[in-house]
């Protein structure tokens, strides 16, 4: 390919018609969302996801890496697949803004719904009332500085909710470099060609930031190496665990009412055991 060539192909309009036929088939549809919660998974997972044989998976999941939408890894028999980029992820949750909501025809459904609204990876970092809960945190503590975290419903910018933000820059704080190494994240191990701090407009949280970034992927590893979250019973819930209540009150001073309620149960049942 020649110099012409290559500017005309980086010049040229983006194919999303291509990307959205993709996206459009419900099986592909169930393929994306178990991928965007970060991981690398196998491709009988994956089928057991989409509701589809394995062969039908393996079709699918083919088309999605001609695409470039998904990676594939082997390991030994197996392939892991895993979505190419944040990018792709963050493209995902702004369609989910867009998108009407499936209907909710069993307790399990419910409960998944319910599941992401409250505490749910997006790609590598948490989201939902966890993730706008921890930024929050984080912000009242001026561990982080550089806005209020709330996205305004006018003078948006170029701001929308489910995809990483750029009206505002986060930067962390003196006293939050500190901190955040007591707490096992040491700023500078961090990726040096990734951001520190990138934010997300919350899809469910409509109107608040969640951390990303850098520092909202390393934030989150931590949780999960000291026990404080756990993966739910569904694609991309987490849960926050009894100790996790206690570590993030205690670490950041976050608000955990309703998450302490959940481990312990309401008020007047807790007190009677």
């Amino acid at each position: 390919m020649n110099l012409d060539q290559q500017v005309d192909q980086a010049c040229a309009d983006p194919d999303i018609a291509r990307a959205a036929a993709l996206i459009a088939d419900p099986s592909r549809a169930r393929i994306l969302k178990a991928l965007c919660d970060g991981r690398a998974i196998p491709a009988t997972v994956l089928a057991a996801e989409a509701r589809v044989s394995p062969a039908t998976a393996s079709a699918h999941l083919a088309k999605l890496v001609d695409a470039g939408l998904v990676t594939v890894r082997r390991e030994g028999r197996n392939r892991y697949y895993e979505l190419a980029s944040t990018d792709v992820a963050a493209a995902l949750e702004a369609l989910a803004v867009i998108s009407p909501p499936l209907p909710v025809t069993s307790l399990r459904q419910s409960r998944h719904v319910d599941g992401l609204r409250r505490s749910r990876t997006c790609y590598d970092h948490v989201a939902g009332m966890l993730g706008v809960g921890l930024m929050r945190a984080l912000l009242d503590a001026q561990l982080l500085t550089g806005h209020n975290g709330v996205h305004p419903s006018t003078r948006a910018g170029r701001d929308r909710p489910a995809s990483y933000g750029r009206d505002v820059r986060y930067e962390v704080t003196a006293r939050g470099r500190s901190e955040l190494r007591q707490f096992g994240v040491d700023l500078d191990g961090l990726p040096p060609r990734r951001p520190v701090t990138r934010y997300c407009v919350d899809w469910s949280e409509r109107r608040q930031h969640h951390l990303a970034g850098a520092l909202g992927a390393a934030m989150t590893h931590r949780l999960f190496d000291l026990g404080w979250v756990r993966p739910g019973r569904s694609p991309r819930v987490i849960q926050v665990t009894p100790s996790g209540v206690d570590g993030l009150e205690r670490t950041f001073a976050m608000d955990v009412s309703s998450w302490r309620e959940q481990v312990t149960g309401p008020p007047l049942l807790a007190a009677a055991r």
